[in-house]
């Protein structure tokens, strides 16, 4: 496996700026996920590295090595994209095959055989393998594309959203699945979602993007710990990180104008009123939708609180974060 690394990476089409100035680090071994909205720049990316698409400015370096002459197939990555990029008129067994047939790699039958078994047992496709790819449902069509990529070991893995378009068990399934391949092989991958819950579960560093620019990169812990903008706190947390006015509590910092506050910034019990808009009951715990000085926020609570509708319940911020007026963040 390599190391990859994004140095000053620029890119345009037409007017619209795609990447810009991002420098970043893929750490040997590491499963670095790229999280953003539509339109941030991750798939960008990713064709940057594949050598899909050529930069503007800047280099990627795959191994130590500047990649920037070489093409495709000579990078040594497997991308999986979006959609499923399958061979309609081969059968399952064939597509997973077709990677390891490469006149690079020259895989002995044997071997074929072997990894094709192996890595159609983890994506549940063993019944599937002397099907057409034309018989198979969307979400089929998709595990046999991750796992065109999962038969090889490249340098880099490459995937683009790869869990979309499944239902919520598999994507559940499969998110753990390809976290143990990565971890027990020592893969370096490189993943594009903008599911905040497969970078955390899965990513051991995570890259905001926004516009084309590389606003914070680090571990999951540490971005949702200490986010360095408002956006950046925005992308990663469930409930979503409550936003108001700095001065809604009072006691907030110079220059600051808005107040962050996760679930676990607010203390239930003291401070000052709110009223329960709305209970959700989640089996392991309870969202409480609260109105507070005519502002809407989210909290959690217990699993078997008897808070109801129109109760009052007493809050304070506890540790909040603070931004100005860029969205920066205040100390």
């Amino acid at each position: 496996m390599a190391e990859v690394s994004l140095n000053a990476l620029s890119k345009s089409y037409g007017e619209e700026i795609a990447l810009d100035d991002v420098t970043m680090t893929v750490p040997d071994g590491s499963f670095v996920v790229l999280l953003g909205p539509t339109g941030a720049g991750k798939t960008t990316t990713l064709r940057m590295v594949s050598g899909l698409d050529k930069p503007d400015r800047g280099s990627v370096m795959i191994g130590g090595l500047d990649v920037a002459s070489l093409t495709p197939a000579q990078r040594d990555v497997a991308m999986v994209f979006q959609q499923y990029s399958l061979y309609p008129h081969l059968t399952v067994r064939q597509n997973l095959a077709f990677p390891l047939k490469s006149p690079i790699l020259r895989t002995p039958q044997n071997v074929v055989d072997q990894k094709v078994g192996e890595v159609a047992e983890v994506l549940q496709i063993s019944h599937k393998l002397d099907n057409k790819a034309t018989a198979l449902s969307g979400g089929e069509m998709q595990r046999v594309s991750i796992g065109r990529a999962l038969v090889r070991q490249p340098s880099v893995y490459l995937m683009d959203e790869p869990l979309s378009s499944l239902d919520a068990k598999l994507r559940s399934d499969l998110r753990v699945e390809l976290k143990g391949i990565q971890a027990n092989s020592g893969a370096t991958l490189l993943y594009v979602t903008h599911d905040q819950i497969e970078a955390m579960t899965m990513a051991t560093h995570v890259g905001v993007l926004d516009n084309g620019k590389l606003v914070q990169f680090g571990t999951p812990r540490e971005i949702y710990e200490n986010p360095v903008s408002v956006y950046a706190a925005s992308r990663l947390g469930q409930p979503r990180i409550n936003v108001l006015p700095a001065d809604v509590f009072g006691g907030a910092p110079q220059n600051a104008v808005s107040i962050g506050l996760r679930p676990e910034h607010i203390v239930q019990g003291a401070g000052e009123d709110s009223m329960v808009k709305r209970v959700e009951r989640l089996g392991d715990q309870t969202r409480l939708h609260l109105a507070f000085k005519n502002h809407d926020l989210i909290t959690v609570t217990d699993a078997h609180t008897a808070l109801n509708e129109g109760d009052i319940v007493k809050i304070r911020p506890n540790n909040p974060y603070y931004f100005d007026a860029a969205g920066a963040r205040v100390a």
